[in-house]
């Protein structure tokens, strides 16, 4: 069978639509005629009837309303790669907001995205960010508020049922501690070994912070907090004022450690380890801006897995 050509697809959609070839006919500046003939070309290519002709116009038989529906979303992908490659030739331009967690936002998205946007090709691009908590995340994009969103893949995270997801970056949780801490010798521990001293906690919403608490539920140990903050940095500065002890990711931990005078401790246990995945409705929806950083900030999980 010859390939299918596009221009009769669009003319058989307007005729379904139209109910009337020559209402079609004259929205595609042609001779009813012409229009007739491409038609009749298009059921002799199928092998089967598309149209009944009534006498005040046409109607799409069984096999026609099955090609209407396939030949919507054919037309549909053809106008995005129009849409696509226009972009391409004139130089990308758009704007892409991105919800992400706070864990995220801490450690490497804000180099990810400028790493993206020192490229010459996506000059014409803004991107904004927005902290938000897991679940505010995931509801973002839900309602559209959002292209592009990132937070914790787990099971005993947001509910990312229905999204189109790809995996982004990992990270390991730790224990911070002053350097002459007794603890702060061991090359790793774990969590059940370090509940006997305070803790400088985070907001409840935090993934981090119910993480620890969830843990202590199933340790049965109590979490005893002598300060309550509202993000990591805050954390190593509350450790560094040796008040309590914290635990926040490593990849946030360890840049500042010797700075401030502290001890990153590799946490042991299974929930410690964590993936973060990037979060959208459609991706083929996405406009070309949105699919370019999604398709860059992909990339990162990849080469961390090579």
């Amino acid at each position: 069978m010859r390939d299918l050509d596009l221009t009769s697809l669009r003319l058989f959609v307007a005729v379904c639509h139209h109910r009337n070839i020559a209402r079609a006919a004259a929205e595609a500046h042609m001779v009813g005629s012409a229009v007739s003939k491409r038609l009749a070309q298009l059921e002799e290519q199928l092998g089967t009837p598309l149209l009944v002709r009534k006498r005040h116009g046409v109607e799409p038989t069984s096999a026609g309303d099955s090609l209407l529906e396939q030949a919507r979303e054919l037309l549909l992908g053809a106008r995005r790669i129009e849409q696509d490659m226009a972009a391409f030739a004139k130089g990308v331009r758009g704007h892409v907001r991105v919800l992400a967690t706070a864990s995220v936002m801490a450690e490497h998205l804000v180099e990810d995205v400028a790493t993206f946007l020192h490229d010459p090709a996506h000059e014409g691009i803004r991107v904004e960010l927005e902290v938000r908590n897991g679940p505010q995340v995931v509801q973002g994009i839900r309602d559209g508020v959002a292209s592009l969103g990132i937070c914790w893949h787990s099971p005993h995270g947001a509910d990312l049922q229905g999204l189109d997801l790809r995996p982004y970056r990992d990270d390991r949780l730790g224990l911070v501690v002053p350097a002459d801490h007794p603890l702060a010798g061991r090359p790793q521990l774990p969590f059940d070994q370090a509940l006997d001293w305070d803790y400088v906690g985070l907001p409840v919403n935090s993934a981090v912070q119910a993480l620890m608490v969830r843990a202590s539920v199933e340790l049965n140990r109590p979490l005893r907090y002598r300060v309550i903050v509202s993000d990591f940095e805050a954390v190593l500065r509350v450790v560094r004022a040796r008040l309590a002890i914290g635990v926040v990711p490593l990849e946030v931990a360890e840049p500042r450690s010797a700075e401030f005078g502290l001890r990153a401790i590799p946490l042991s246990d299974a929930w410690a380890q964590r993936g973060f995945a990037l979060c959208v409705r459609d991706a083929a929806a996405l406009t070309p801006a949105a699919r370019l950083l999604l398709e860059h900030l992909g990339n990162y999980h990849l080469k961390s897995h090579r």
